[in-house]
């Protein structure tokens, strides 16, 4: 036989349909990434699949540009020096130090949180759980009134749907309306700065990059960076620890013990084998050759974690290993733009499901009601029903 067709890096045609409309983008890919590393999707994105294509673009920065978007994105849609200005200013905010003092704060909302969930009876982990804890936390951590959760939580459930729905209109106007909420935030601090609350959205507004403050387009790209992403994602994670936990009693007997480091790499893991954290986007500088394929300069290049994460070549990809996957796993993204809040998701989804395994002796899935998964683009669970005993 040809090593043409033993190679799955050598394959030249491409699948004739591979959009992945109404699809769960964990099996898509898991089907897609032997036979086609490398494809053009029905949008005319180039869509890396591989781990090894995943890091290579991920770690090239100067040919895999993440300047993508129409609109201002920081710091993810920045590049060379002014991505690492903005970097400099805003990992301060999310290093161990900084956030020390928030963790009991994410402790007791956890508490709260799972104290008031039945048992017996059917709870929902990504809308109950997750969505609830997310934007409690979140909130907390930046200072922002704890009256705006339910219309936060509104707009959590509408950013799915919009996005789900790929009209650009419809999810245009969800992140309009993210807008007004960051505005309503940022608008009395702006007003008065000297008068405002010492929370984390005021530091931010006092700091400076390039000895400059902080524009307001500036600061309403970052907090929809730390928020209007985040809530969404952190939702999904508890979603998808749930539902592994759901199946694997004695996974979560062990884990109710085990110290934070081997709980921090447990969840890594888990997520690794199921990430939400699908995609992010880049645009070539120059041409660029994958494989035995040549990317022209300008394309619009897809990195798709889910499927890097679970390539064969690298992983089992159902093989439960915490370190010795740890080296390999990209969940939180590899390179000059590897997420800047890692410690902060890490700590925060450890707090959780720290309560959850401390609130019920067993977390199983709820009888005749079968988990949901989601559907491009989106990853993880849409629904989780679980029962706590």
């Amino acid at each position: 036989m040809d090593k043409k067709e033993n190679d799955p890096a050598m394959i030249d045609h491409m699948p004739e349909d591979v959009s992945p409309a109404g699809r769960d983008l964990r099996a898509y890919t898991d089907e897609l990434r032997p036979r086609y590393p490398l494809i053009r999707n029905d949008m005319g994105d180039w869509v890396l699949l591989r781990h090894a294509d995943v890091v290579a673009a991920a770690l090239d920065d100067k040919r895999f540009s993440s300047d993508v978007s129409r609109f201002l994105q920081i710091p993810n849609g920045l590049d060379g020096e002014a991505h690492t200005r903005f970097r400099a200013v805003l990992d301060r905010y999310l290093t161990r130090e900084a956030l020390a003092p928030f963790l009991p704060k994410f402790q007791d909302i956890a508490n709260r949180l799972v104290s008031q969930l039945p048992h017996g009876q059917p709870v929902e982990a990504v809308g109950d759980i997750g969505a609830v804890f997310a934007v409690r936390a979140q909130c907390a951590w930046l200072g922002w009134p704890a009256d705006l959760e339910p219309r936060l939580l509104t707009w959590m459930e509408a950013n799915h749907a919009a996005t789900r729905s790929g009209d650009a209109q419809r999810t245009a106007q969800v992140a309009a309306d993210f807008d007004t909420i960051i505005h309503s935030v940022l608008a009395p601090r702006l007003t008065d700065i000297a008068a405002a609350p010492d929370d984390v959205t005021t530091q931010l507004c006092r700091d400076t990059v390039d000895g400059r403050p902080l524009s307001k387009a500036e600061l309403t790209s970052i907090l929809r960076n730390w928020t209007g992403g985040d809530l969404g994602s952190m939702a999904l994670c508890v979603g998808v620890l749930v539902a592994h936990i759901a199946g694997d009693a004695a996974l979560a007997a062990h884990l109710r013990a085990a110290p934070d480091a081997e709980v921090d790499q447990a969840i890594d893991e888990i997520l690794r084998l199921d990430d939400p954290f699908v995609s992010n986007r880049r645009i070539t500088t120059c041409p660029v050759r994958m494989g035995s394929r040549e990317i022209p300069a300008g394309a619009r290049v897809k990195l798709i974690w889910t499927s890097a994460n679970r390539d064969e070549a690298v992983f089992e990809s159902e093989n439960f290993a915490p370190k010795a996957n740890a080296a390999a796993n990209l969940v939180y993204g590899i390179g000059a733009h590897v997420c800047p809040g890692r410690y902060l998701a890490t700590c925060q989804l450890r707090i959780a499901l720290r309560a959850l395994l401390a609130a019920a002796q067993r977390i199983e899935f709820a009888p005749g009601r079968a988990a949901e998964r989601e559907v491009s683009p989106v990853g993880g669970y849409r629904r989780v029903p679980i029962v706590l005993g």
